[in-house]
């Protein structure tokens, strides 16, 4: 059966938060693929309203779809961006996580886009990280069991949570493990020619 696997956009999202783990893994499900078997994850790219998005240094991507018409996926994905603030403060936003968080297995973010799934309600009582630089602000928010540094990603079973950036890449190919074994994980890190390690501290 198919994972959907849902990437939310928003304005001033960091690009490679996003970019990172939709390569990851569509190039998990293209190695099955590749075997004769079906494709694992379908990866959906939407925000709420549907349209155009810009990520951080103005690059923009067309024709995404419209969250509010997604009644469910299996994974959700939350990527960072430099205006914490703006994005917090985003209702809509705010809301289209908290709901399609409710159907999703798994709901995951990458950067700073913990601390949407912080303004959410979905860390209270749960371990999670962000970006080094970032790690004492997501403490002090108040909407986070305890932070934890020095780690690519951590898993807090429905809720994961991932580093800064390229950690994102490294939180993708544990879902490819979670999901569909670390064997194929270690497949795609091969086919990427990135090291990557089922341990988040190395």
């Amino acid at each position: 059966m198919t994972t959907r696997t849902l990437i939310l956009l928003y304005d001033g999202f960091d690009l490679i938060d996003a970019g990172g783990p939709y390569e990851v893994l569509l190039t998990a499900s293209r190695l099955l693929q590749r075997d004769g078997l079906a494709p694992e994850f379908e990866v959906v790219l939407a925000m709420p309203g549907g349209g155009d998005v810009t990520a951080f240094g103005g690059m923009t991507l067309t024709q995404l779809e419209d969250s509010d018409r997604i009644e469910a996926c299996d994974v959700l994905l939350v990527p960072g961006t430099i205006d914490v603030a703006c994005a917090v403060g985003d209702g809509a936003l705010i809301e289209t996580v908290v709901r399609l968080s409710r159907t999703a297995a798994m709901t995951t973010s990458v950067c700073t886009g913990a601390f949407l799934l912080a303004r959410a309600g979905l860390l209270d009582g749960a371990a999670a990280t962000t970006h080094w630089e970032d790690l004492s602000d997501l403490a002090a928010c108040g909407e986070v069991g305890s932070v934890v540094g020095d780690v690519r990603w951590v898993d807090s079973g429905a809720v994961l949570t991932s580093g800064g950036l390229t950690s994102g890449m490294h939180l993708a190919l544990h879902l490819v493990a979670r999901i569909s074994g670390t064997d194929l994980a270690m497949r795609t890190a091969r086919q990427l020619d990135m090291d990557w390690s089922p341990d988040p501290a190395r």
